[in-house]
Parts: structure tokens; C-alpha cells; sequence
């Protein structure tokens, strides 16, 4: 797939899981901007809007098009360079919408266990709860 325009990750910094996917997913046409979803900003109020809450996945702004959770990951697969091992890894596992949308539901609830795990609150996008841990 071309890129199109600016293409922008909303995930969680503070989960080493989502900082280490982030800091290595290679797009092959284009950068791949990295934005932190426990920082306030006009594209974290976009996704409010758009009812999508934060603590259940990632974000992948593409263009106007908002892609969410297993979506995302499938979107940045699609985009994927291939270079280096994790690469290809990630490309061949997600290239697949039916693969993505098994795998991608455990490992956020693996991600939530470990937030919990770690001490670190929920970023509560939605308002629909207090920052309580996971």
C-alpha cells in the first residue's frame, strides 16, 4: 500500500510491550510518527470523539481514517518494510485480517495484565471510569 499521508501510532509509553513495537515497526514507504496516548492532544480528542477508547488497543491515523486495535496493527502490517527480523515477523503475522483478529485480543490482555502488574493506571480516554489500575 502507498503512503498517503502522515502516518501516526497513538499507543501507551508506559507499557514496555506497545514502547517496543512502537520504537521498532519500519514503515517501507514513509515515517511512522509515534505519539503518546497518556499525553493530551487535538489527534487523542479525534479519538475520543470518535468513541474509541484508548486502554483496548492501538491507534493508527492514516490520512482521515482511523484504524483501531487488531485493525492497526493489521494497517502498520500491510505498510510494513520487512527489514530486519522483527519486521518480517510482524508482517507475516498480521498481514492476515483472520490472524490479527485472533491473536490481537490475548495480547492486549496481556498487555493489561502487565500494566497492572507494573502499578500503572488506565489512560481513561472515554472518562468512563476513574484511573484506576488494570
Amino acid at each position: 500500500m502507498p503512503a498517503t499521508d502522515t502516518i501516526k501510532l497513538v499507543y501507551d509509553r508506559e507499557c514496555p510491550v506497545c514502547r517496543f513495537y512502537a520504537e521498532r515497526v519500519h514503515l517501507a514507504d514513509g515515517e511512522l510518527e509515534c505519539v503518546n496516548a497518556r499525553e493530551q492532544s487535538e489527534l487523542q480528542d479525534e479519538i475520543s470523539a470518535a468513541g474509541i477508547d484508548i486502554d483496548s488497543g492501538m491507534v493508527v491515523k492514516v490520512g482521515d481514517e482511523l484504524h483501531f486495535g487488531g485493525d492497526a496493527v493489521h494497517e502498520l502490517a500491510l505498510r510494513s518494510s520487512g527489514a530486519g527480523f522483527f519486521n518480517k515477523l510482524i508482517a507475516r503475522l498480521f498481514r492476515s485480517p483472520h490472524v490479527t483478529k485472533i491473536l490481537y485480543p490475548p495480547l492486549v490482555r496481556c498487555r493489561n495484565g502487565l500494566l497492572g502488574s507494573l502499578g500503572r493506571t488506565r489512560i481513561n480516554n472515554l472518562g468512563k471510569a476513574d484511573k484506576r489500575r488494570f
